[in-house]
């Protein structure tokens, strides 16, 4: 029974354990090739062009588990950069509360998809290819040019080491304290998306409403007839979808200091997010999955983009080599259905 259970485990996380050799071998072959490999410097720069792509990645997981697509996270991402670089700025006090009505923005933005989804009874891609249309329309209305106010010292704060942070804000003897130290070089961006994914996706995979999500996922009918929360699960998920990408455009803005509404941004991350869900492991099918998986997933992409800048690559074939990236990703993800007779295979 144990060595069933065993085997089963391994098969169901076969994609996860790929991703993670694949970023590994993929990162450790970067940082030997580059010529400042293996140092505080890169590994902060190489995260902070991560960030933004990981929580997009990690909003479309939500809906992917469900079995849809969600094709309004960069949309919405793109809305929650323009209004952060609107409200990051004056009092500590006033800028906590301009983060919190920008994850508040994402966080409604993401509701009400799940309602239209919901008790609109239309099917998720048609939905959010219409409210991703209203985002960008909003964010166009808020920044019609690129712009904006975010605080200089958030900006650097956030974007740089732990001893960064700790000097900025005068905290742990200005960085210098002595437990500080073996965490000094540690990129906070890398922190911050690993605290999200601690506190809010762990805690919500792990509850009802989270197991009702891969539930839904892996058979409808069965978690309709087995008294789950059905409705509740697909609206908290497309509500979480929408505070994740809402955490990418705020951390965008402070990266940026700025926001931009850009239409072509927004497309290519929402594109980015699908092949990096894909990527990390989770089925298009839905129910199988998790968005560690397409954080993996999101900086495999990235440190691919990497290769571009060490190899020195011509900026005219770049688009060609993350469109055969993104094309090989995505078909990747039906493979595993075209060997099966019985959907159902896929779940056992």
């Amino acid at each position: 029974m144990q060595m069933v259970s065993l085997k089963r485990g391994v098969s169901q996380n076969m994609g996860f354990a790929t991703a993670v050799l694949l970023l590994l071998a993929l990162y450790l072959t970067y940082n030997m090739m580059h010529p400042r490999g293996f140092s505080s410097a890169v590994a902060i720069q190489n995260s902070n062009e991560t960030v933004a792509i990981a929580f997009v990645a990690m909003a479309q997981t939500l809906p992917v588990l469900l079995g849809g697509l969600d094709l309004s996270v960069g949309a919405v991402m793109t809305l929650t950069n323009c209004v952060a670089s609107l409200l990051l700025n004056g009092s500590p006090a006033q800028i906590l509360l301009g983060m919190g009505l920008t994850l508040l923005t994402g966080t409604m933005f993401g509701l009400m998809n799940g309602l239209i989804v919901v008790y609109g009874r239309i099917q998720p891609i048609i939905a959010t290819l219409a409210t991703g249309a209203i985002a960008m329309g909003l964010a166009l209305l808020i920044r019609p040019e690129p712009g904006g106010n975010v605080d200089g010292d958030l900006g650097w704060a956030l974007t740089n080491s732990v001893w960064d942070l700790a000097d900025t804000y005068g905290f742990a003897d200005g960085g210098d304290a002595w437990w500080l130290r073996p965490f000094a070089d540690i990129p906070v961006p890398f922190l911050l998306v690993l605290f999200v994914a601690i506190f809010v996706w762990l805690p919500f995979r792990r509850s009802v409403t989270g197991r009702t999500v891969y539930a839904i996922g892996s058979a409808e009918g069965a978690a309709y007839m087995s008294g789950l929360p059905i409705n509740r699960a697909k609206i908290a998920a497309f509500t979480l979808g929408g505070f994740f990408a809402a955490c990418g455009g705020l951390y965008l803005a402070i990266q940026t200091s700025s926001g931009n509404a850009d239409i072509q941004q927004a497309g290519a991350y929402t594109l980015n997010s699908i092949a990096a869900v894909v990527l990390g492991g989770t089925s298009l099918l839905g129910g199988t999955g998790g968005a560690i998986g397409s954080l993996i997933g999101a900086m495999i992409l990235r440190v691919i983009s990497f290769y571009f800048r060490i190899l020195d690559i011509d900026p005219l074939l770049q688009p060609l080599i993350e469109g055969l990236v993104l094309l090989t990703a995505v078909s990747f993800g039906a493979f595993r259905t075209l060997r099966v007779k019985n959907q159902l295979d896929l779940f056992r």
